[in-house]
């Protein structure tokens, strides 16, 4: 099989927007893709995506562009509250499904996408790119060559979607939590920008505890979100850590907290093109070396959210030109949604203990749910004609709610 045609469902607001990288990176994978179609209800943000990257089709309306162009694949890329009328009529036409994190704002929504794509046989890839990013993927090789030893402990702090985060942590360490602890609040801030427009007065915030079978325990902390946007996470083990891009490697017969340790910072090498220098590997110079690649130089990819993108159509082609399952996939994305939304419901809870996985629809999906209906006047899981029709804000329910993005 050659190219797939991939359509997008959103044109991003502007030729700076995360949407238009998406399409760039398309356009650079010239053996796997060809962009057939853009639909967004702004008809300029349309045309203007059309024009930059010579998109032949346009449309104002999504499910008209699916059943008119067919695509191999859809890749949603509209705002987060529009993930579930997107995937679902896309994956009732017989289209692939490729979808922006998070794979949906509750457990049950994250299940209607992916049902879905289940009945009507067809593939699913979410786009969670935090895994996929140089640094991220080396950290996970140096775990699994055991140079930190037996990971004992991690450290997270994410203040802005903290699935992403939490992934993060997940594919290093390689298990799952078996029940997580979780409490927060709400400050105020003098008058400041809120996400999405409007201006807030008060930010919410969460932290917790999540614990891991091996017996590790990851401390976690969603900082209010201004002024503290920094993002960090530590995975300490028996022989070493990992804090931020750094290896630290105890050294045999010192105390761990006497500063004598081996310090090995993630250093990149650059590769010389006639388009530039990309990105051609990271690594870190231990003996051996542990070094991850970049299997994308040669389309000239090498900022590390493109390379993350650039895996993340590469996952979705595999599967459809090879049958398999995708690289992520909705199971593994909605993993990363429960951790957020156990934690706010432990919160809620006046911070009990919580088991995963989650056995029921938490008060806060409930309440998520009914903001959703609130706002758009139509049934989250059920009215998809309705939900199609809808003009949707940048800004999801999640951030009414719980203070996510």
């Amino acid at each position: 099989m050659g190219k797939l045609r991939i359509a997008c469902i959103g044109a991003g607001p502007d030729s700076g927007s995360r949407t238009r990288s998406y399409m760039d990176v398309i356009t650079k994978l010239t053996d796997m893709y060809e962009l057939c179609a853009v639909a967004d209800p702004n008809e300029d943000a349309g045309a203007q995506a059309a024009a930059e990257y010579n998109i032949p089709a346009v449309y104002t309306d999504v499910e008209e562009m699916l059943r008119s162009e067919s695509p191999d694949v859809a890749l949603r890329v509209a705002p987060t509250d529009a993930a579930v009328s997107g995937c679902v009529r896309a994956a009732e036409l017989g289209c692939n499904v490729i979808s922006e994190i998070p794979i949906a704002i509750t457990l049950p929504l994250a299940d209607r996408i992916i049902s879905a794509c289940r009945d009507n046989d067809v593939k699913l890839e979410i786009a969670e790119n935090v895994w996929l990013w140089p640094q991220e993927q080396l950290k996970q090789k140096i775990v699994q060559a055991g140079l930190i030893g037996e990971p004992t402990h991690a450290r997270l702090k994410y203040p802005c979607g903290s699935y992403h985060g939490f992934n993060g942590i997940r594919m290093i360490l390689a298990e799952e939590a078996t029940r997580v602890l979780g409490y927060g609040g709400e400050v105020p801030v003098m008058p400041l920008p809120a996400y999405g427009g409007g201006m807030m007065t008060s930010v919410q915030w969460d932290g917790g505890v999540l614990e891991f079978p091996s017996g590790v325990n990851c401390l976690f902390e969603m900082p209010p979100k201004k002024p503290v946007w920094e993002r960090n996470w530590d995975i300490v083990g028996t022989h070493g850590y990992l804090s931020g891009d750094d290896l630290y490697l105890y050294v045999e017969g010192h105390h761990h907290g006497s500063g004598s340790e081996d310090h090995y910072p993630i250093e990149q090498v650059h590769k010389d093109t006639d388009d530039g220098q990309v990105l051609e590997a990271v690594r870190v110079n231990t003996d051996p070396p542990v070094v991850w690649e970049n299997p994308y130089v040669r389309y000239g990819i090498s900022e590390m959210d493109n390379i993350a993108k650039a895996a993340i159509l590469e996952s979705m082609y595999r599967a459809v030109v090879e049958n398999c399952d995708p690289r992520y996939g909705g199971e593994n994305a909605r993993r990363d949604m429960e951790l957020c939304i156990a934690l706010k419901e432990s919160a809620w809870r006046g911070s009990e203990w919580i088991d995963l996985p989650l056995r029921e629809v938490t008060s806060v999906e409930k309440r998520l749910h009914e903001e959703f209906e609130r706002r758009y006047g139509c049934d989250p899981l059920e009215d998809i004609d309705a939900q199609l029709k809808v003009k949707y804000t940048r800004a999801s329910a999640m951030w009414t709610v719980a203070g996510w993005l």
